[in-house]
């Protein structure tokens, strides 16, 4: 048996109704990722471009800050 995987999205849709459909699901999901789940388990997220670009950004900030707290305290070379 298949161990159970948190879905992260509030829209979902199997992965068949998603080949068909494509564009149709981002329509429809207004700018939000979608879960595209095959039995009943997430395969993969698809989230739009600029929601995209976002999360890599604030995925950027954090690690510059993780350096920011690793050097503070170091004399300048």
């Amino acid at each position: 048996m298949e161990s159970l995987r948190p879905i992260f999205a509030g829209n979902t849709i199997n992965i068949s109704e998603f080949e068909k459909n494509l564009m149709v699901v981002f329509k429809h999901a207004d700018g939000f990722p979608v879960a595209v789940l095959n039995r009943n388990m997430p395969e993969f997220y698809c989230i739009p471009a600029e929601a995209y670009a976002e999360l890599f950004h604030k995925l950027e900030d954090i690690e510059l800050a993780q350096i920011v707290k690793e050097r503070i305290g170091q004399e300048e070379a």
